[in-house]
């Protein structure tokens, strides 16, 4: 991607996020990206696999104004494109599959290492919490990455 003036990478004309599973970091990045990038930025998440809806997701977008609506998990072979300008992963083994398919289209890659919150046991309160800390990191990343 070419720098704009300030030096800082240009907004990508669309972007995915991927995951594992795409029932918690990806579809929460994509979701908090939706919020403050322009309509014309493409966006996407997936994950190497189809998970289960996780409602700690809902409930925590949810504190921000925010929805996943009826969007249901999918996997990166369920993409109807996967012709990004930019993949941003979020777990080590997501990071491995954006690099092997950057051999083939033009993308660039950037990890962001993210917590699971599913490993996170205890109290409901300390299970959101975990969760909570996921979205406002992402959100802050987000913000730092695009200049927000």
């Amino acid at each position: 991607m070419s720098a704009g003036a300030t030096g800082k990478p240009l907004a990508p004309q669309s972007v995915l996020f991927l995951c594992g599973m795409n029932a918690i970091r990806s579809p929460m990045a994509e979701a908090l990206a939706r919020q403050i990038l322009p309509s014309r930025v493409f966006l996407a998440s997936a994950g190497l696999r189809a998970g289960e809806r996780d409602p700690f997701v809902d409930a925590v977008l949810d504190e921000k104004g925010l929805s996943l609506g009826e969007r249901q998990p999918q996997s990166i072979e369920e993409l109807a494109d996967t012709n990004f300008d930019l993949i941003i992963t979020l777990s080590p083994e997501a990071h491995h599959r954006a690099l092997d398919m950057t051999r083939t289209i033009a993308a660039d890659v950037e990890y962001w290492p993210t917590m699971d919150p599913t490993v996170v046991s205890g109290t409901r309160d300390q299970i959101i919490a975990a969760y909570r800390d996921v979205r406002d990191r992402l959100a802050a990343s987000i913000a730092q990455r695009f200049e927000t």
